[in-house]
């Protein structure tokens, strides 16, 4: 019930007109107001996922460029990227020069008018400018401030650059990933980034779910600092190795396609050249796996019943099962699985996920229009039986929503706008 009592406050009227009512909207964060002062991303991550669940999201962009994800990797023929398409959907775009006092000041007036503010600057960047949450919270003391970071907002290295790269190594993933006998790998995701969006945006909901029940007590509103650090969003992934180190000094290392004390979970090679991954390390699970692969032996031999005695024996089993696999075709080996229940699956690229028929049943793929043409974006979880999210608009041009967000909102003359625009505080979209 709190989630769905999340400020369901008089609001101005919509600043678009395919932009719904919170009155209409039954996703969970209509309503809700955002500022997204953040670049690439994992701010404007933080950002899409607020939008795609209903809330009203204003991305701040820089005049001339705007975000510089509009122009990473493949570019559609406007010259912008499908990836902002995606990661800009149901946003509108205010172009804003930051390091105007003008510019500033239009970012107060926003923040005295909105529930959250999400920035992903270097730490003490936007104190320089008075747009702090000292500064902000003065104005409005029940805003919420989100802060992403590469090492958060306090501590030595709070000054230090840390892209998800850098992050993901300190954060102890790049350790655990990859094979022990060559340097660590990466994946090919700016995955760091995309954790601490996640953890942002789960900060900014249990903020207003907060600020909703002190006001539901009759405590004066009162707003709150989400710190995200990327490393730490990605710390949070090392499940055991803190205790494990802890009581048994023990250190985890890179295990390649396997998981380290857990047998047998692996990739394994098949007669066609493709991979199955099998988790079969349940001690039944495990048996009957070993039957489905022509090894009743293995199934019923007392040294490998449960966990500690298949981990001494790993190789034996995998040896075992991968002498399987390589004699079928992957369809014929995940079918056999699958006879066994056993969990098996095969290694999707896109062009197999864009396929499946489970992606298809679950609405894993929405189409919006980008550039004049349909555009598939992936939707955003989790699926939710009465409040789904879901893809309203493509992301914006740059500017697109200036003159409607300054003149609407802020209630500005639309001769103040011009001269905004005529000094380069502020820049709006013209349409070609």
């Amino acid at each position: 019930m709190m989630v769905h009592m999340l400020l369901r406050r008089t609001a101005c009227a919509p600043l678009a007109a395919r932009a719904l009512s919170s009155a209409t909207d039954n996703r969970p964060l209509a309503g809700v107001r955002a500022i997204e002062m953040g670049q690439l991303i994992a701010g404007p991550f933080t950002g899409t996922i607020l939008a795609y669940f209903g809330a009203e999201v204003i991305k701040i962009e820089p005049p001339g460029k705007g975000d510089p994800i509009r122009v990473w990797r493949e570019l559609d023929t406007d010259g912008t990227s499908p990836w902002f398409r995606s990661i800009g959907r149901n946003k509108k775009s205010v172009a804003l020069n930051l390091k105007s006092e003008e510019g500033q000041a239009i970012v107060r007036e926003l923040a005295a008018k909105s529930d959250v503010l999400i920035e992903n600057f270097r730490p003490g960047t936007l104190e320089k400018w008075s747009l702090g949450p000292e500064s902000t919270q003065t104005i409005n003391p029940s805003l919420i401030y989100a802060r992403l970071s590469g090492y958060g907002q306090s501590g030595p290295y709070s000054s230090k650059p840390g892209f998800a790269s850098v992050c993901e190594a300190f954060g102890g993933f790049r350790h655990v990933n990859g094979f022990d006998d060559r340097p660590p790998v990466r994946p090919n995701l700016s995955m760091g980034d995309t954790l601490a969006g996640i953890h942002a945006a789960l900060g900014v909901v249990m903020a207003l779910l907060a600020r909703e029940k002190g006001k539901a007590s009759g405590r004066p509103p009162t707003g709150e600092v989400v710190d995200v650090a990327i490393y730490e969003s990605v710390f949070n992934l090392m499940e055991g190795i803190v205790p494990e180190y802890d009581r048994k000094g023990v250190v985890r290392q890179p295990s390649g396609s396997t998981l380290t004390g857990i047998v047998p979970t692996n990739t394994y090679p098949c007669a066609d050249g493709k991979y199955v991954v099998i988790g079969g390390n349940g001690d039944s699970i495990y048996q009957r796996l070993m039957v489905a692969a022509g090894r009743a032996d293995l199934a019923e031999d007392p040294r490998l019943a449960s966990n500690p005695g298949r981990v001494t024996h790993q190789g034996e089993i995998d040896s075992a099962i991968e002498a399987w696999t390589r004699t079928l075709p992957m369809a014929e080996v995940l079918s056999a699985l699958e006879g066994a229940n056993v969990p098996g699956g095969p290694i999707y690229s896109v062009e197999d996920m864009a396929t499946d028929p489970q992606y298809a049943a679950r609405g894993m793929f929405e189409e919006i229009e980008a550039n004049g043409r349909p555009l598939k974006v992936p939707a955003l979880c989790p699926v939710m039986q009465h409040g789904r999210g879901r893809t309203d608009w493509a992301g914006p041009e740059l500017g697109e929503h200036t003159r409607e967000v300054l003149e609407g909102l802020l209630s500005m003359p639309p001769e103040r706008v011009d001269a905004l625009i005529a000094a380069g505080a502020v820049a709006q979209h013209y349409a070609k």
